[in-house]
């Protein structure tokens, strides 16, 4: 005699469940017991205390955004963490710069401790951090102290996992070149990544990749501002070389970054983000840019498939953040019980940064779990516009 008694708390049945290292995908079950993935594999559903069917649905490991700005109501660029991301399918995220030495330990107390979903930062090189985008935190090259930055990494390896540099021209004035050696060389004694911020620097982006080192961070690769990634429609030989020693790209959309005109191309040419992000804030996240799962459904539209996006927000920022190491970012049998499930949903006109518009279906999130508890998801906010 069977015992017919239920084993797992939850079957997620029938999703397309992607694994998050390569990109691959199979129909099949995903059962949860507690905070743990307990099984994947097909047939589940009969064991389970409840089922949510995932028909024609994409189950993936919990989203992670490493790249967004999320100190609110310090910073006029932050966003809420839970609303703008969590309760959109995010179960971790890495702020970018927003926070420096200086105001990091009100980030610390206010809003990452107590937040639901795990973050953790790049601190900015600038003791000021991103407070105000009308003033540059590195127009003033005294506010740029190693020793403050180093002491805050040093003390908080649980939250710091790497620096953040914006190296546009209004932000670093003439001083670009050495700002920028110096964030490397605090960078390299604290052993973590520096993560620049292209578009509209004082020089072209040959001259700035060729300081850069294996696992320092491009952000904005697909921006449509001067000294980008592409000359004559062509991604540049130098990004390609800078990629090939181990330099990496990040997408993050922001309010003024990504373009419809340099991602399609680049795409098409096979230059694909090694990590895809939104760049989420307070100036965007009601629009153009809303939240990651509208830049996945974006970039999608720009050429990438599923199996291609799926490793660029999950494994693969998990790993550039450290947050591998706690589980998150992949989806397997005894690890944390994170997990998104997407759905294809209507087409809509999304936007990029320049205001240029595409219809393309969206991706919603159907249903969010974090650490086995279910999380309520918000409806697009692009809905009533």
């Amino acid at each position: 005699m069977t015992d017919s008694s239920p084993r797992y708390d939850l079957v997620l049945a029938g999703g397309e469940v992607f694994d998050a290292a390569t990109g691959a995908s199979g129909v099949t079950d995903v059962a949860v017991t507690g905070d743990r993935v307990a099984r994947i594999a097909p047939g589940l559903a009969a064991q389970g205390r409840q089922v949510v069917d995932c028909s024609g649905q994409y189950v993936l490991p919990g989203l992670v955004e490493a790249h967004t700005h999320i100190f609110a109501e310090v910073s006029k660029v932050g966003a809420p963490p839970d609303e703008a991301h969590l309760h959109r399918g995010v179960v971790a995220a890495c702020d970018a710069g927003t926070v420096g030495a200086s105001t990091f330990a009100a980030f610390e107390r206010f809003v990452a401790a107590p937040a639901r979903m795990r973050l953790v930062n790049f601190l900015n090189v600038s003791v000021l951090g991103l407070i105000d985008f009308r003033f540059g935190e590195l127009l003033n090259p005294g506010t740029l102290v190693p020793e403050d930055a180093l002491e805050i990494a040093a003390a908080n390896p649980h939250r710091v996992r790497g620096f953040k540099i914006r190296l546009s021209e209004d932000v670093v004035g003439l001083e670009w070149r050495t700002l920028l050696k110096r964030s490397l060389a605090l960078s390299a004694e604290a052993g973590l990544p520096l993560m620049i911020h292209i578009g509209e620097t004082p020089e072209p982006l040959p001259v700035i990749l060729d300081l850069l080192r294996p696992g320092d961070v491009v952000a904005h690769c697909y921006t449509g501002k001067p000294y980008g990634i592409l000359g004559d429609g062509k991604v540049l030989p130098e990004v390609y070389a800078a990629r090939e020693r181990g330099v990496l790209f990040e997408s993050a959309h922001g309010k003024s970054n990504l373009s419809f005109a340099v991602a399609r191309p680049a795409i098409e040419q096979g230059f694909l983000p090694d990590v895809i992000t939104s760049d989420t804030s307070g100036r965007n996240w009601r629009g153009p840019v809303f939240d990651l799962v509208t830049s996945m459904a974006k970039l999608r539209a720009m050429g990438m498939t599923m199996e291609q996006i799926v490793p660029r927000v999950t494994s693969a920022p998990a790993r550039l953040t450290g947050l591998d190491a706690e589980g998150y970012g992949s989806l397997v049998e005894g690890g944390p019980a994170h997990v998104t499930v997407l759905a294809d949903a209507e087409e809509a006109e999304l936007p990029d940064a320049a205001g240029n518009r595409i219809v393309a279906p969206r991706l919603e999130p159907s249903l969010v779990l974090l650490a086995g508890e279910q999380v309520p998801t918000v409806p697009w906010r692009g809905l009533n516009r």
